[in-house]
């Protein structure tokens, strides 16, 4: 009994010696970091800055400025995890922001969403990271490269940004969704909050929509959401994922995408200008 306890007393002051380290580790500075994966959706939070003025990090550039009364920075990812993630960590690590926004597009999974709709992602995950074994029992965790344990399978967003994304939506004039004729749909955008999951392939298959849905809950599906939650969370800064639906990642995906496309991208730029001005 006594050694289970020695064991157990070990192991919870090496957990927290390890968040402890974790914490030390990252000094944010009063600055929000503003990313988003293509250059259009980059350039419309770009255009709403005060004093914009550039800043190029290890070949990224980096634009730093005000947005109302709060000093952000913003930056372009490029498409896919790794991109996604480099950009993530080369802000978190020149810059020091205290929270992390992105805003981008992604293919919409859940049956009751179209494009032009916006999920909040109050969770993340990365739906093409695993083993697969011959019991076709897939391990989903990804490991913490600073505390060597498994991270969750589902990045859970900040539950301030979750809460005043949701709350701010609310007064933000979102743009209706276009119709074959040239007009404006006058159905609502509608806005959700719930899960985002993250590939490197770009999903135009009704069966793969199918298996999203059933594996992990998805709401939509993207490329880099997943991969700058995992930096986030490892390092310990607030995230919140915005994504804005440009197509439902069916057959007719890319051509949806090339119709809704900068739609999709104005409305969740506009969300993500409002919530940082909110703060």
């Amino acid at each position: 009994m006594k050694k289970l306890y020695i064991l157990t007393a070990f192991f919870f002051a090496l957990s927290f010696f390890r968040s402890f380290a974790v914490a030390q580790r990252y000094k944010p500075r009063p600055v929000t970091g503003l990313l988003g994966a293509f250059g259009a959706e980059v350039a419309l939070v770009n255009q709403s800055l005060k004093h914009p003025k550039t800043v190029i990090v290890d070949g990224i550039s980096f634009t730093t400025g005000r947005l109302g009364k709060h000093r952000v920075v913003v930056a372009e990812t490029g498409i896919g995890k790794v991109n996604a993630a480099m950009t993530t960590a080369l802000m978190l690590d020149h810059f020091r922001p205290q929270r992390i926004l992105f805003t981008g597009i992604a293919g919409g999974t859940n049956p009751d969403l179209q494009p032009g709709d916006i999920v909040i992602a109050g969770r993340t995950a990365h739906h093409d990271y695993g083993s697969i074994t011959e019991k076709n029992t897939p391990t989903r965790q990804t490991r913490n490269a600073i505390t060597k344990q498994f991270n969750p399978v589902y990045f859970p967003a900040d539950s301030t940004l979750m809460h005043l994304a949701e709350t701010v939506v609310k007064g933000v004039q979102l743009e209706g969704i276009p119709l074959a004729s040239g007009g404006v749909s006058d159905r609502s955008v509608k806005v959700i909050t719930g899960t985002v999951v993250t590939g490197d392939v770009f999903v135009a298959s009704p069966a793969k929509v199918s298996s999203l849905r059933a594996d992990f809950g998805a709401d939509a599906t993207e490329m880099e959401g997943a991969a700058i939650a995992q930096v986030c969370y490892q390092l310990q800064v607030p995230h919140l994922i915005i994504r804005s639906l440009s197509d439902r990642a069916d057959a007719e995906a890319h051509v949806a995408y090339d119709k809704f496309y900068p739609t999709a991208a104005r409305n969740s730029a506009k969300l993500v200008i409002a919530i940082v001005k909110a703060l």
